[in-house]
């Protein structure tokens, strides 16, 4: 069963474990499982996905429940009208803050302005050699896309020389390959933790939190990530 954080007549939000497809796509055939076909199957009705999130990406995805709402909303995402918030581990200790500004190439080479800011929350170090180095170094941030480019998050840190930890085709394969290889971890440390938007038809302010999933959280101990120190900053609530 999908976790489903928020429902209503007209939308409805799931917690996304890594791993899952949104939807059936040609780059993974061998998928057998997607969140739309799981939620119509829960839900027992057609539900319309109105943004993406990578299959390794975990956290907030949302749903429109008839084909009017999902145009709305469509609409302010593709305005960019909706806050959103990741939570990533990346490699290395990142700056306390940054704004990146660098444009994005799509597939037939159009660059495209792309503006992400994120804040570093946590710091860590370990005892751990990977490559030239005797110990690791890791941070944990929140980021904010100000614009929703195509693996825009992912690409950012990357250009910062801060990959995020699990990105394999923009992050650092030997870190990826220790983590798999040693802790037996498959997913990316990237999670959409909170989503806020103006609901479509009441034109309330919807506020939404995605606890983190477990692989996550498995990753933050043996990073040596304080976790008490994370609560005072997040709220319990991101860790249950």
């Amino acid at each position: 069963m999908l976790e489903i954080i928020y429902q209503d007549e007209y939308l409805v939000a799931i917690n996304k474990p890594h791993g899952l497809l949104v939807h059936q796509s040609p780059i993974a055939r061998n998928a057998e499982e997607f969140a739309l076909q799981l939620l119509r199957d829960q839900l027992q009705k057609h539900v319309w996905p109105v943004h993406r999130l990578d299959r390794k990406t975990s956290g907030l995805l949302l749903f429109a429940l008839n084909k009017e709402t999902d145009r709305l909303m469509q609409q302010q995402f593709m305005e960019n009208k909706v806050q959103k918030k990741y939570l990533a581990v990346l490699r290395g200790h990142s700056p306390d803050e940054l704004l990146i500004d660098y444009p994005l190439k799509k597939e037939n080479g159009t660059l495209q302005d792309a503006i992400t800011y994120f804040k570093t929350i946590a710091r860590t170090e370990i005892p751990l050699a990977i490559g030239k180095h005797p110990t690791s170094r890791y941070a944990l941030v929140e980021a904010q896309p100000q614009t929703g480019r195509m693996h825009q998050l992912r690409r950012h840190f990357a250009h910062i020389f801060h990959p995020i930890i699990g990105d394999r085709p923009h992050g650092c394969n030997k870190q990826n390959k220790f983590f798999k290889e040693h802790f037996q971890m498959e997913s990316m440390l990237l999670h959409a933790s909170y989503l806020n938007f103006k609901h479509p038809i009441s034109q309330e302010d919807i506020h939404l939190k995605a606890n983190l999933q477990p692989e996550f959280i498995r990753t933050l101990s043996f990073l040596n990530f304080n976790h008490q120190e994370l609560e005072k900053l997040f709220g319990a609530h991101l860790f249950c």
